[in-house]
């Protein structure tokens, strides 16, 4: 298998609301259409738009693009995502007038809030909207799992323009500090010391600040952390009752100071009764959120001196990146098929099978600068088990390293006979890569 080589960027993705088709158009037999809100750059539509082919649906994609631009592009809708009561009369609009929109799935954690209020108007299942807030907000997110009693770590959050000097001497050490709205770890630190926390809060700020966020108008998250190991559940939630669709195991240590995730192994090595504990916690959590339709992707972590488990994230969505890519769930059945599926009340006739031994490495970003050449991805592609090395970060253009950056290198797949020699062939893989990244020269005193 040659490697592919795509120039697709994007942060973590997202899925959110399942919905059924009308008895009406399953009468009339014509072809149904999809709608996926998603960032333009997303990672997961290319899976979306081939599962929606095979399944039989139409795909219409729901862009975030800024207003000023056109409202239509080609085949697509434009929004804009952040005037949320526009981008969903836009949506409600376009369904109205095609008649044969089935289902409203925002891809991207940013557009959930749009998806759920689009359904809602067009009458069609959907999580509540403010379930999909909750789902996408760190803070509004622990106040409702503390409010349920699910067990969250002991969490405060302050103003982020406040002086951190000011607050350092009572914080739980060691602590994490997280910006409440960003994805896949970015801004995100953990703190040991006073002084480490003062330097660690300061350069959130800084993060949050440089997208977009202005510190005056946003709070940070501190919460204690907790020392353990982390595991990733993504399942399918139909009517309030959680399936567990798989469980990866997360081998690399993730204690900071940064939290670059790099390795998702599937099936978990847990015991099988700390797996279903798992199960269960994500199902209290996901009804204490409000989430009762489509996917979720949990993030959890097996607390080390008590074995408490508790939930550190959880969204109405699939896994995100490419990750899904490695799953197969009989008769290739791909994760994103299942949530389509499930979205148009489409029955498989496949019996439903775990996914096999399975793995994907996130290839981490060693440093920031400007990304000149890539070797060995032909060597890597060799390892036996490796089905796939993907780069998805283009040549000569800036990358960013944790925690100011909010993607990866690319992705190494595998497949195999046990989740042990699926992590061996990703890490021997990865050993085999070499990136060349030079400094970032400024143009002028001041810049970069």
């Amino acid at each position: 298998m040659a490697a592919r080589v795509s120039n697709c960027l994007a942060p973590d993705c997202s899925v959110v609301i399942r919905m059924q088709n009308s008895s009406d158009q399953a009468k009339s037999g014509r072809k149904r259409s999809v709608m996926l809100v998603m960032s333009a750059a997303s990672y997961r539509a290319e899976a979306f738009c081939d599962a929606a082919r095979s399944v039989g649906l139409n795909v219409i994609r729901v862009l975030d693009i800024p207003e000023s631009l056109p409202a239509n592009v080609g085949n697509d809708v434009a929004v804009d995502f952040t005037a949320i009561e526009r981008a969903v009369n836009r949506i409600v609009n376009f369904a109205q007038v095609r008649g044969d929109v089935i289902a409203v799935l925002a891809i991207d954690d940013r557009g959930a809030v749009i998806a759920a209020m689009a359904s809602a108007q067009l009458g069609l299942p959907h999580n509540d909207p403010d379930s999909a807030l909750a789902a996408r907000d760190k803070l509004v997110m622990r106040e409702r799992l503390h409010a349920d009693g699910v067990p969250v770590p002991a969490y405060q959050n302050y103003p982020a323009d406040i002086d951190p000097a000011s607050i350092a001497e009572t914080m739980p050490y060691p602590c994490v500090i997280k910006p409440l709205l960003l994805s896949g770890s970015r801004g995100v630190i953990r703190a040991d010391t006073p002084d480490e926390f003062t330097v660690a809060f300061k350069r959130t700020r800084s993060i949050l600040d440089a997208s977009g966020m202005p510190p005056e108008e946003n709070d940070l998250l501190v919460e204690r952390f907790v020392e353990g190991v982390e595991v990733a559940l993504d399942g399918l939630l139909t009517d309030g009752q959680l399936e567990t669709l798989t469980l990866f195991d997360k081998p690399d240590p993730l204690d900071g100071p940064f939290f670059e995730e790099t390795i998702y192994v599937t099936p978990s090595r847990l015991p099988d009764d700390l797996q279903a504990a798992i199960s269960a916690r994500t199902a209290e959590a996901a009804r204490a959120i409000g989430l009762r339709e489509g996917p979720v992707h949990a993030e959890l972590r097996i607390d080390r001196t008590t074995g408490d488990i508790w939930t550190i994230e959880l969204a109405g969505r699939s896994i995100g990146g490419l990750c899904s890519t490695v799953l197969d769930f009989g008769a290739g059945i791909s994760l994103e098929e299942l949530i389509l599926r499930h979205a148009a009340g489409i029955p498989s006739t496949v019996p439903r099978e775990k996914a096999q031994a399975a793995g994907v490495m996130m290839i981490p970003i060693p440093r920031s600068g400007m990304l000149r050449g890539i070797k060995g991805v032909i060597e890597a592609m060799t390892v036996p088990d490796v089905t796939g090395v993907e780069i998805t970060a283009p040549l000569h253009q800036p990358i960013l390293a944790l925690p100011e950056g909010d993607r990866y290198l690319g992705f190494i797949f595998a497949r195999s006979t046990s989740a042990e020699e699926a992590e061996h062939a990703l890490r021997t893989a990865h050993s085999r890569l070499e990136f060349e990244i030079s400094p970032i020269i400024p143009l002028r005193p001041g810049d970069g």
